[in-house]
């Protein structure tokens, strides 16, 4: 049945886009060839009346995305990450989708924690509210543990979701293989590519265990930040299905008012959120990277809080500090290092000419220098960028595209806090400061260090190495004279640069 659910699936789907208007808005936005809309448009007019309505004071993709159900609206959640697909005009408006929908019952989600925990509901919890809030996967009840009476959020996911949510995806995939097949040129948007990562997403969210785990990891590399506190998991009430967190008292980070009220000072709270996601980012390589005022809370103290850890970002060690580089050449205004930086890392074909990349970059950082963040348009700042790096080749990266698009909403976040502030130089220390601890002679020392821990770990079989690889070598056909020296001394250098690893980390022991 897989074929026939698929393409009913997708002519509703169609039809909804139709109805909506929305239609030509996703169509343009992925740039669609002449062929993909041809059969767009086929399958939605002609069973407009099949289509969803949907609330017509939203914009049209919203409208569409949030119509269709769980699945769409977090496919359009997690496509408003990837500008570099759908262009910067529609993620903006995918971004503030909403996945508030009808909750599910109190009983429901009692039966659904005691089947995951394996245990009566009464003797974990002597409280248990309804319904909180609800989104596209789960729910939030807020509980009272019943041997220490701590209040707790209690998130459990919809019943039957990952079988909806399987169903859609499959539809999806079903799609994405239609319009590789009908318009080959459609493949550089790399249809199969966007649907795979949209169900890695969602199979994270789908099993609470890995959200644990993420918020476990976000608390024990922020735990010494000051003026933030995440709320902590509690591991023993956690399962697939559900998971439990300390309660959370504060006021939303997006209610102004409330926050005047409550005398804490927004320009302190917007140049604090800025800071704390590059710490995160650049220090640890592990962010939030959902931070809208949504889930980010002030407590009473002036901590600010988050939680909803279903989408975090990673980037390597490596791709930081290329990052940081690129990120202070900008704040310098220094785009010649900026545009070098781009090369080393081999972002940017080596074909490229790099003093024209960066009078391109230049471009793209004059603009922002004296100005405050209300004459700035972030989103076309980066559109520009895009537009840059595409015009000069540079591949797409899905770790840095989630670590730009996620310094938007950042910065729209503390924008929203005070309309003066300026994200580069609240940058400035933070992204020096790591500058100063991860480049140069210290940094370069600590890199060896690591590097020579690896190498003694194989001391004991550096000899067994050596000689099975000049055994190996003598039984190839011997070569002559100089010829056959050549050919060892590559073995002979690996060998006298593991023995100087191990002597480097014992004089450094």
């Amino acid at each position: 049945m897989r074929g026939p659910h698929n393409i009913i699936r997708l002519i509703r789907t169609g039809a909804t886009l139709e109805r909506t208007g929305a239609m030509n808005v996703v169509l343009d936005a992925f740039e669609a060839p002449r062929a993909i809309r041809f059969l767009a448009h086929a399958l939605g007019k002609p069973f407009q009346w099949l289509g969803y309505k949907g609330d017509p004071d939203m914009p049209p993709a919203t409208r569409a995305l949030t119509a269709l159900g769980p699945a769409y609206i977090k496919f359009g959640q997690v496509l408003s990450t990837r500008p570099d697909v759908v262009g910067v005009e529609l993620a903006d408006q995918l971004r503030v989708l909403q996945d508030k929908l009808p909750p599910f019952s109190r009983e429901e989600a009692m039966k659904e924690v005691e089947k995951e925990l394996g245990r009566p509901l009464g003797e974990m919890f002597e409280e248990f509210s309804e319904p909180i809030a609800a989104a596209s996967i789960a729910q939030v009840h807020k509980a009272k543990l019943a041997d220490t009476g701590e209040a707790v959020a209690v998130k459990v996911l919809r019943p039957g979701i990952e079988r909806a949510f399987r169903k859609d995806i499959d539809a999806f995939y079903f799609a994405a293989r239609v319009i590789e097949f009908i318009a080959p040129g459609a493949r550089r948007l790399r249809p199969m590519d966007v649907i795979a990562h949209f169900d890695g997403v969602v199979r994270g969210e789908l099993d609470l265990r890995l959200e644990s785990s993420a918020a476990s990891e976000y608390a024990a590399n922020t735990k010494d930040d000051q003026g933030f506190w995440l709320p902590p998991v509690i591991w023993s009430l956690c399962a697939r299905r559900v998971m439990t967190l300390s309660w959370a008292d504060g006021i939303p980070l997006g209610d102004n008012a409330a926050l005047d009220a409550a005398n804490h000072n927004r320009r302190d709270l917007g140049e604090r959120v800025l800071r704390l996601f590059l710490l995160h980012a650049l220090r640890d390589g592990f962010f939030h990277a959902d931070m809208h005022q949504g889930n980010l809370k002030v407590a009473a103290n002036g901590d600010i809080i988050a939680y909803d850890f279903g989408i975090m970002g990673h980037i390597d060690e490596y791709t930081r500090r290329v990052y940081a580089e690129i990120l202070f050449g900008f704040i310098r205004r220094d785009y010649k290092r900026v545009a070098e930086v781009h090369f080393e890392a081999g972002y940017v074909p080596a074909s490229q000419d790099v003093d024209e990349f960066a009078r391109a970059l230049r471009a793209v950082g004059e603009p922002i220098f004296g100005m405050d963040a209300s004459q700035i348009s972030m989103g076309r700042l980066l559109n520009y960028l895009f537009e840059v790096t595409e015009r000069f080749g540079m591949e797409t990266r899905t770790e840095l595209i989630l670590l730009q698009r996620t310094m938007v909403v950042v910065e729209g976040v503390a924008r929203s806090l005070d309309p003066h502030i300026n994200i580069w130089e609240v940058a400035h220390p933070v992204v020096e400061d790591y500058i100063k601890r991860s480049i140069g002679p210290r940094a370069a020392l600590r890199d060896f260090t690591r590097t020579a821990m690896v190498l003694a770990r194989f001391g004991p079989r550096l000899p067994n190495l050596v000689e099975n690889a000049l055994i190996a070598q003598t039984k190839q056909e011997e070569p002559s004279g100089n010829d056959r020296w050549s050919t060892l001394l590559p073995a002979a250098v690996g060998a006298a640069a593991g023995a100087a690893a191990v002597l480097a980390v014992l004089a450094l022991g």
